[in-house]
């Protein structure tokens, strides 16, 4: 087992005194917008509101999104434009402390790397978060995770992995949670499939509202701010990573490459089916069943 492997965030409860378990993904919350039927918003909604988002400073528009959208979460792994996020909440949260806060959810895919592990905690300390943690269904380590799928399933079956590790567990913390809007940490200048994506965006599929706050801001913007506020930043950083990952999926990018460069790098994947319409293990799964089907029937009738 890799170093990387061995730990995970040493607390699983809530940190700001709320008695709900936050544990392995079957959480309750104690958010009392939960039970409000979900925004409901048109095409032309949409189109308005981005509109008027496009050219907010990120504060203004996380001020709106705490306002507006009911059982509002943010889903993080920890990188630079999450942190960020999470340090301009926790200024709007001393703006207004009679507001709603934002709870944090955290997939844990068993296979962060340590440094990632140590600034959850240094983050929760820090700002006094409630964190839901969601595992793969009905594992807690990567011993029982690579005893129920086998070693390395990320390089046996990546489609696999992305499904077991990232989209079953997103899906679940959204069915938990009852989830009605989330801050993602995605910005154009991260590049890809990233590169045209609004401020707010309806993902039918989940049935869930995306808000990227800092979707304008480049990584020198974001990268800045960290610097200027004291924002607790992933060590790895320092060492030639920009975006994190995995460790068995994440390297350290070259001068000049574009950040999000060294995810899964040398194969034909920006994303990991978290953001996807349709998640690439699904797609496969179909894709499979298809080609299957078109194969002549190996039973020949004597």
């Amino acid at each position: 087992m890799s170093a990387q492997e061995s730990r995970a965030p040493s607390s699983r409860s809530s940190s700001n005194g709320d008695d709900a378990s936050v544990d392995s993904g079957f959480a309750s919350t104690g958010n009392s917008t939960a039970n409000l039927p979900p925004i409901s918003l048109t095409p032309a909604h949409l189109k308005h509101l981005n509109q008027q988002l496009e050219h907010m400073h990120p504060m203004d528009i996380l001020r709106f999104s705490k306002a507006f959208f009911p059982n509002l979460f943010q889903t993080t792994a920890f990188g630079l434009t999450g942190l960020v996020t999470i340090d301009m909440l926790a200024k709007i949260q001393k703006e207004n402390p009679h507001s709603l806060p934002v709870d944090l959810i955290f997939l844990d895919t068993l296979y962060h790397f340590k440094e990632t592990y140590e600034l959850v905690d240094t983050v929760k300390e820090r700002y006094g978060l409630k964190m839901h943690v969601f595992k793969p269904l009905d594992v807690e380590t990567v011993e029982e995770f690579e005893n129920t799928y086998g070693e390395k399933l990320y390089e046996m079956s990546s489609e696999l992995y992305d499904w077991v590790a990232k989209v079953e567990p997103q899906q679940r913390a959204y069915d938990e949670l009852k989830v009605g809007a989330v801050l993602t940490g995605r910005r154009r200048s991260q590049g890809g499939q990233r590169g045209a994506i609004p401020v707010i965006e309806l993902d039918e599929e989940r049935g869930i509202i995306k808000i990227n706050p800092l979707v304008t801001w480049t990584f020198k913007q974001v990268n800045e701010y960290i610097k200027e506020n004291n924002v607790p930043y992933n060590a790895l950083l320092d060492r030639g990573y920009k975006s994190v990952g995995d460790w068995h999926s994440t390297v350290p990018v070259a001068d000049g490459e574009d950040e999000r460069a060294g995810r899964w790098k040398g194969q034909e994947k920006t994303e990991c089916g978290i953001h996807n319409k349709k998640s690439r293990y699904a797609q496969w799964l179909n894709q499979t069943a298809t080609a299957s089907a078109q194969q002549p029937s190996q039973e020949v009738a004597a």
